[in-house]
């Protein structure tokens, strides 16, 4: 038998939570565990289409004007 002492806030105190008629059932919990779960899932998908959408880089512009004439042939 698991008795449960959380503090109330009505009755700003320690109370038991079970003689208060207040039970979570593990209905709930799942249902929290699954609404985390389909969050978690939303945001991976939310980033891939973020990085989907990304333009590529574009291609390097033209090549640089030639250098010097060589200074040796005279």
């Amino acid at each position: 038998n698991v008795t449960l002492y959380p503090i109330s806030v009505f009755d700003e105190g320690v109370v038991d939570m079970l003689a208060e008629g207040v039970v979570e059932p593990l209905v709930v919990k799942m249902q929290v565990i699954k609404s985390a779960v389909d969050v978690a899932s939303m945001i991976l998908r939310i980033d891939d289409v973020v990085a989907a959408s990304e333009p590529a880089m574009p291609a390097g512009g033209p090549g640089g004007p030639g250098g010097m004439p060589d200074m040796d042939d005279e």
